[in-house]
Formats: structure tokens, sequence, C-alpha cells
């Protein structure tokens, strides 16, 4: 009785409550706290620390130009809806500025008291220009007057020259200089130009070495040479002072696609305003600088004490990602070349990595498909070898007759794109759904849109309302009298540049039902089809959610009657409240849960009577993780899932996204021991605390190292060498 009574009050918790919600935006932050410890970890090599410090602040970028814009924004329209942890939109300001300060110290405390120093230690001089021999300073003049001198447009701020626009993402120079007629102050502002190297290398100093000694690479921030030299660009006045700050802005879109009666050329009109940016959000700054110069700065830019952050160093740690093009490979984690798949092995000539002739006149990879279908793990297995090689042969194939796709990111030289339009300069019909709101590659894929509509690809940007963030390729080809499906569905987009550093998983299949359910697919996107019910794929906006939601059920309904229940979900974030109350229900039924969420995670674990039954990690290492599985036990009838979609409302409701079932029970199998590797992994897993907080794995003093990362690369090796 006492057991019923128990379940009854579970039952009785109130889910909506915000005491069951960690914050989004506080969640995120963690997430880059993580990325920011890969650079503090001593087991991380010295230009991969760079790296992390880099990626922290490129990070932190985007954040405060989308997320924090957004809660401004929502400030400024007097929003007073609150999130599902509670918090209004300037209490969350209020959280993020008191979460964030200490971060960003902590991390430009360890640049320069640590990572500088390591750095000499391994031969790499990034100087002060007051630390530079006379000769350099000579050689940074000289570089200044060729180089530097011509591209620099000094602007003045008095009453006939009002206070420029700084843009997006700017390192500039204020400068105080003195009128010595009339002994007046003026202000200026010297933008650091882009088109620059951020860090000038410097020559090897001749004959004798310094004390330093001889180095690998020494150089000097762009800035502080230019600071060095302001006297040439205000002749006759008097340099007092000078002092680095850098600003970031609103840069994300508003279209209004019902109102757009041409949706490339709406967002090319906003792409023009983001160049310059929207409102400010966020000034990094000297510490250094005078209040004078500071309040002037937040006044002219509309900021607030909490919008500014001072800074002690160098702003703008992103350009640290230029150190890891050193050719210095005793400083980087040993480089990993993907394999190409058993399966693939004996169709793949020699070179077919890199040759596209190659892969055109390579023996017919439709044939394997016939018989099998292949699962796919990039960076593990070959891009090019794989997604590449579909494509390529498809475009080649005299049989296909056509080919599908969506195109949400790709990269600047895109051999996809390159296989399209060759497919549609041999004859077929090629239709290709470019996503052109895909956040910070609008611009990009405007012109690869552009280029394929050019070659006589069927160009089409989606539906109205939706971002089409699925990653599915349908080839159509005949063979004999019959017509066939092959396709595949993947969790990453078709970049080859981010196959090589995100892991993505992808089906290369041939089944039937899932070929004849993205033909269903690609008539919605495409044309005016209302389908609202698929034989296989879970589709959002139209059926993943219901599905999801079955499933949880279903294992909580397993359990109570006695079948073990089981779930493992392995994703980006987590956000959708409804999704997490209906885990926390299985948890209290006695359903095992184990999540693995890289980023956003808004479930609280560990919760008694609540989430007790639920372990939440994230995984930060040498790769992004980016695949998306779903392991549900349901009595013994496993469902394994894949695909492109996150649990956030936005991935649910506001964008189309598909989920594939894995029916064949190796590639179950596999998947599910890819998930247990994960959570077995005690080098880069991270367990996450009630409270939102995490703490990193680390092996017992006998125990054996395990990431995740370097036994799925062992793995792969050994399957390629066998």
């Amino acid at each position: 009785m006492a057991t019923v009574e128990r379940r009854s009050a579970k039952a009785a918790l109130d889910f909506s409550d915000p005491q069951y919600y960690i914050s989004r935006e506080l969640s995120w932050i963690e997430f880059n706290r993580r990325v920011l410890h890969e650079a503090l970890d001593d087991r991380t090599p010295l230009l991969e620390a760079l790296k992390f410090l880099a990626i922290f602040s490129t990070n932190l970028d985007e954040y405060f130009m989308v997320r924090v814009a957004a809660l401004k924004q929502q400030i400024e329209a007097q929003v007073t809806r609150r999130s599902p942890d509670g918090r209004s939109p300037q209490e969350h300001l209020d959280a993020i500025s008191r979460a964030l300060r200490p971060i960003v110290e902590q991390q430009h405390q360890t640049f320069t008291t640590e990572l500088r120093q390591q750095m000499a230690q391994a031969g790499i001089w990034l100087l002060d220009y007051d630390d530079l021999t006379a000769a350099q300073q000579t050689y940074c003049r000289d570089y200044f007057e060729e180089q530097i001198f011509p591209v620099l447009t000094p602007l003045a701020v008095d009453p006939g020259h009002p206070f420029p626009y700084i843009s997006n993402l700017s390192l500039n120079l204020a400068v105080v200089v003195e009128d010595p007629r009339t002994q007046q102050p003026h202000f200026a502002r010297v933008k650091v130009p882009r088109v620059l190297p951020r860090f000038i290398p410097l020559p090897e100093p001749k004959g004798k070495k310094r004390e330093d000694g001889p180095g690998r690479w020494r150089g000097v921030p762009l800035e502080q040479v230019i600071a060095a030299n302001l006297s040439a660009l205000f002749p006759g006045m008097v340099v007092q002072e000078h002092y680095s700050f850098r600003i970031t802005r609103n840069a994300d879109l508003a279209v209004e696609e019902d109102e757009a009666d041409d949706l490339m050329l709406a967002i090319e009109q906003e792409l023009r305003k983001r160049r310059r940016g929207g409102s400010a959000v966020r000034m990094e700054i000297q510490r250094a600088t005078p209040g004078p110069v500071r309040a002037m700065l937040m006044e002219e830019l509309g900021l607030a004490e909490t919008d500014v952050y001072d800074i002690d160093g160098l702003l703008g740690l992103g350009d640290l990602m230029t150190f890891m093009a050193l050719p210095l490979p005793d400083l980087k984690t040993p480089s990993w070349t993907a394999t190409v798949p058993a399966a693939l092995d004996s169709l793949n000539p020699p070179g077919v990595d890199d040759d596209d002739t190659a892969l055109e006149t390579a023996e017919d990879l439709f044939s394997l498909l016939r018989r099998q279908e292949l699962l796919v793990h990039h960076p593990y297995h070959s891009f090019s070898a794989t997604v590449q090689r579909f494509i390529t042969q498809a475009a080649h194939d005299p049989q296909v007759l056509a080919i599908k796709m969506t195109l949400y990111r790709t990269s600047g030289d895109s051999p996809i794109v390159n296989s399209l339009i060759s497919a549609a300069e041999n004859g077929k019909q090629v239709t290709v759904l470019v996503e052109l709101k895909a956040r910070f590659d609008e611009e990009n894929n405007i012109n690869w849109a552009r280029k394929l509509e050019q070659s006589g690809v069927h160009v089409v940007y989606g539906l109205v309302g939706l971002k089409t963030h699925c990653k599915v390729t349908l080839i159509v080809r005949r063979e004999g009298s019959q017509i066939r499906r092959y396709y595949h569905i993947g969790t990453g987009n078709y970049n080859p540049k981010t196959a090589r550093l995100y892991t993505d998983l992808g089906l290369l299949s041939a089944r039937d039902d899932v070929g004849a359910d993205i033909s269903d697919l690609f008539n919605y996107l495409t044309g005016y089809s209302r389908q609202q019910v698929y034989r296989q794929l879970l589709v959002a906006p139209l059926t993943l959610r219901q599905r999801l939601v079955s499933l949880i059920e279903h294992e909580i309904a397993c359990q109570k009657k006695g079948k073990d229940g089981r779930i493992i979900l392995k994703m980006n974030s987590l956000v959708d409240p409804s999704l997490i109350a209906l885990l926390y229900q299985a948890s209290q039924a006695g359903v095992e849960i184990d999540l693995i969420v890289r980023g956003i995670c808004c479930l609280r674990p560990g919760v008694p009577e609540v989430s007790d039954r639920i372990r939440v990690i994230s995984i930060v290492g040498q790769f992004l993780e980016h695949s998306r599985i779903l392991y549900f036990r349901q009595g013994g009838q496993e469902v394994v899932l894949l695909g492109s979609a996150d649990w956030m409302p936005r991935n649910l409701d506001r964008r189309v996204e598909v989920m594939v079932p894995i029916t064949d029970a190796a590639l179950q199998e596999e998947l599910t021991a890819m998930l247990k590797s994960c959570l077995q992994d005690n080098r880069q897993a991270w367990d996450m605390a009630a409270d939102g907080s995490y703490s990193q794995r680390r092996p017992a003093a006998n125990e054996e190292t395990r990431s995740v990362q370097v036994q799925l690369m062992a793995a792969a090796a050994r399957a390629s060498a066998g």
C-alpha cells in the first residue's frame, strides 16, 4: 500500500513547475565552460588548447549575436512571458552576466599567464610591441608604412564628425589626441582591419640570438603595431592614449516570409543589414580604459554596464585559431585519416578519396545497396568514399533518372554541388531544396542556389514558416523494367569539411518503404502535398513529436508490466518541456534512462522521486559530437532511430526534420554498442548534476582510459586494415 501511495504522490507532481527545469541560456554557458576546460586540461596539446580557446570565443560571439540579442529584443518589446525555468528576459540577462564574467576572466587569465608562457617554451613567441628589439621595431615600422597605413581610416568624433558606425565583431582602437595649439583633447576611432593578419610574423633575429633563443614562430599583434605608429595617422597632433575595444551586435535575420514575394531577395536585403549589424549587445574593452572614454563609448553604442566586459590582455581570442595552421604536429593531437567501410573497400579503386574521375568509373555502388544497408560514421569513415561517392556515381550513372536532395549547409568549394550540376548537365532531373535561412550560411546558400539554377537544377526554398533541417538524398534509378529508389539519411550536413570535424551518422539503403516515404517527403517540400502519414519515417512537424511521445509512453507501459524499461538518447540539445516532463514520468515509473547530450540540457537528473533514474553525460572531445541516436527497449522489440532532430521546440514544431528507424539487426547492434561506449567514456565525458553543473570523469589510478572517440578511431583503423 505504501508503494502505491508513493507512486500516487509522484504522479501528482506538477511538471510545469520551474524548479524542474534548467535555464536554456545558462545550460549553454555550462557547455561553453566545458569547451574552455579543454584548453585548461593539461592533457590537451598546446595548439589544441589555443584552438579550444578560440572556439570558446567564437561560440560566445554567436551566443551574444543571437541569444542575448533576442533577450534584449524581448525586453524592448516588454515581453513578460517567462521561460520554463521561471525567469523573465531581464532576469535571464542578469543571470547571464553573473555567470559569464568569471568564465571570461578565467579564459583571458589562462591565455595571458599560462598559455603564452607555454607557447614561448615551445618556441612560439607571441611578443608585445614594447618587448621587441630595436631591429624588430624597425621592421614593424616599415611593415606599417608599406602594408598597414594605406588600409587605415581614422575617424574623428566632434561636432562636425558624428560618432562612426562600429561594425559587428570589429576590433578597434579608441584614440585620444591633443591639439598642441589649443591643448584640447579629441577622440578618434581606428578600426583594426580584418583584411590583414591579426598576428604579424617577424623575421628571425640576425646574428647573435636573443636570450629567448631561436623560435619556430615569432610575431606581434596587429593592433599593437598600429598603436605604436598612431602618430603617422594624426600628424601635428599629440597621441595621448589609446585603448582596444570590440563590439558585438545583433546578427539574427528578421524575414517576414508571409509577406516576401521573393524569399531570396528578402534574405539578401536582410544580409546587407547584417553586414552592418543591428543594435550593439556587448562591448569588450581594455580594463585600463579611463572612465570618460568608457562612458562615451557606452552612451554612443546604447550599452548598459552589464553589457560591458573589461578584459586584461588581448581582445578577440577567436583569432588564436590561426596558430593551428603552424606545421608543428608535436603540439597537436595526432591527425586522423578517415577509413573506407569494409563493405565498400572492394569497390574502391586506388585514389578514390581524392579523384572524382575514379569515383565516376568505379564499380557500381548500387548493387551493394541492393544486398545490404550501409551505416557510415564520419569522421571515422571517409565522407568522399561514401556519401560523396553515392551522389557522384548517381550523377554519371546512365540509369539514374532523378536526384532529389536537401541542402542545409555545405562547404565553399562543395564537390556535392558540383556533382549535382554534372547530373543536370547529363540530362537527369535534379531537384535541390536549399535552405536559405540556415543561420550564418545564408549568403553561401544563396550563391549555391544561383549556381545550381543556372545549371538547370530545380531549386526550391522549402516551406513558409519552417526551416528544412533534415539531411536527405533520394536517387531514382531505372533497373530493367523496374524503378528503384536509393537514399541517404544523415544526422549531419552535406559538407566534406565538417565531416572531418563532426561525428555524424548516415544510412545508405534501398528499402522500398522508406524510399516511398522520401518521395512523399519531397512532394511535401516542393509541391502542394498535405501528406500527414508516413510508413516508416518520423517527420517533423507532422509525426515526429507524436511518435516520440508514443515511444516513451510505451516504455512506461512495458515497465509497469515488469519488462525492464530502458531508454538511451544521444543528441545535441534537450530543451522541450513536454518531452522532459514525459521522461520524468518514465523515471518515476522505474524506466532506466541515460541521456548523452553534448550541449544544452534543461532536464534536471538525479532529483529524488522525480528523475533519480535519469543520468546525463556530455562528451566534449577532439571531434564535435553531432550525431543523434535514439534507443527504446520496448519490451524486447527494440526501436533504434537516427536522424537530424534535437529535442527542442524549434526542431519538433518549426523545422522539417527526419528520423529513420534502423531495422537491420546488425546495424541496430552497432548503434547500441556505440551508445554504450559513450556511456563508459571516462576521458571526455562529463556527468551532469541536478543543479546543472558538470564534473569531468577521470579514470581511477588503476583504471584503463576509455575515450569513445579514440575507441572508434581504433575500430575503424582495424576494420580498414583487416
